[in-house]
């Protein structure tokens, strides 16, 4: 294919983009925002690495591009974008993001982080919350959102909306594994690999009945904090010899470093301690549930590292009394809230603030059930 038919699809996608510059300018529109869009794929996060990433790779850029002034300074970079009108290049950058969605396929990963000093003034505790959609293949971000009042699970309904995912198989930890989200993926017409931890005690006993019956089911464990290794996303899969493989083949989001795997064999290797640490977390668990109950909560049996206090209208307003004391839960407008067993200290904190709050917000409607 021409140069010209190579680029006269992007060119044309752009076309709806207004030049802000003089008649004069030196450099094409649509050439600039190639060579951007590249850069960034290719991981770049500033105008001067727009610039130093078109320098590095000109022979290759000037396979599809003309670059009759050569590569743009940052400064151009920067004065191009600064000028940009924002709104009709999101519209143009929407359709081009439609048009290679239909090119999409393979793992689409989704998951959910709190952003680190993302904060309003004084609100240190509720940092933003967003929602990534991780092309894995395509090393892709396909859609971000913002959690809603911090509620992870609706987010990431949200941003499964606006995709279509025929032909990609969408993974997600075991936050998101219920009828909603599997529905939600099915419907835009993709599969679905979602995390079950043995807190969902009947679907997990399902799910082993499927792994022995079945030659295409894969059990996969991630060592948890009781490990001392939440942060590390490590974990392994047990599958039968074909779907390995072809799990093998898969790209996947986050790669486990050497470090990291050091890290899990010496955690494997420590069993006598890791028994320590699951020990006194299950005596804490049980305190905290046995005082909580006392107060008059009605709190569902438990065998996670948290307990769920199904609060209904009241979550977001517990949630914003946990904070004022300086405690964290994880809210779900509507539904409730996850509690995490932390040290003694904390967890004493978290069972006077719940205490306070039953007697003061709920003692005229009775135990939350």
């Amino acid at each position: 294919m021409s140069m010209e038919g190579r680029m006269g699809e992007f060119s044309g996608c752009f076309s709806g983009v207004p030049d802000p510059r003089a008649a004069n300018a030196r450099h094409d529109l649509s050439e600039l925002l190639f060579v951007a869009l590249a850069a960034v794929l290719c991981g770049a996060e500033s105008c001067a690495d727009m610039a130093e990433f078109g320098k590095a790779k000109e022979d290759l850029l000037r396979q599809v591009l003309r670059l009759e002034h050569g590569i743009p300074s940052h400064d151009t970079f920067s004065r191009v974008f600064r000028l940009l009108d924002p709104d009709a290049f999101e519209a143009v950058f929407r359709r081009f993001m439609a048009g290679f969605a239909k090119a999409l396929h393979g793992v689409v990963a989704i998951d959910g982080k709190a952003v680190r000093g993302a904060f309003e003034r004084g609100r240190r505790t509720t940092p933003l919350h967003l929602v990534n959609v991780w092309a894995a293949e395509q090393r892709l971000v396909l859609a971000q959102r913002t959690a809603p009042n911090r509620n992870e699970v609706a987010g990431a309904l949200e941003a499964v909306e606006l995709l279509s995912l025929a032909g990609c198989t969408v993974t997600a930890d075991a936050l998101h594994c219920h009828t909603r989200m599997a529905q939600a993926i099915l419907e835009r017409g993709g599969a679905y690999v979602l995390a079950l931890k043995q807190n969902q005690s009947a679907l997990y006993a399902d799910a082993l009945a499927l792994f022995n019956a079945y030659p295409n089911v894969a059990v996969l464990r991630t060592f948890s904090k009781a490990y001392g290794l939440a942060g590390l996303r490590v974990g392994y899969a047990i599958a039968p010899e074909h779907v390995a493989t072809a799990l093998r083949k898969a790209a996947t989001p986050f790669g486990v470093s050497d470090i990291a795997q050091q890290a899990a064999i010496a955690s494997l290797e420590a069993f006598d301690e890791l028994e320590l640490r699951v020990k006194a977390l299950i005596r804490e668990r049980a305190r905290v549930v046995e005082a909580l109950r006392a107060q008059g909560w009605t709190v569902p049996q438990t065998e996670a590292n948290f307990v769920w206090l199904p609060l209904g209208e009241h979550t977001l307003s517990f949630a914003d009394y946990c904070r004022g004391a300086g405690l964290i839960v994880r809210s779900f407008d509507g539904e409730g809230a996850r509690c995490t067993i932390g040290e003694t200290e904390a967890n004493d904190l978290f069972i006077r603030v719940a205490g306070e709050y039953a007697a003061s917000h709920l003692a005229s409607t009775g135990p939350v059930t």
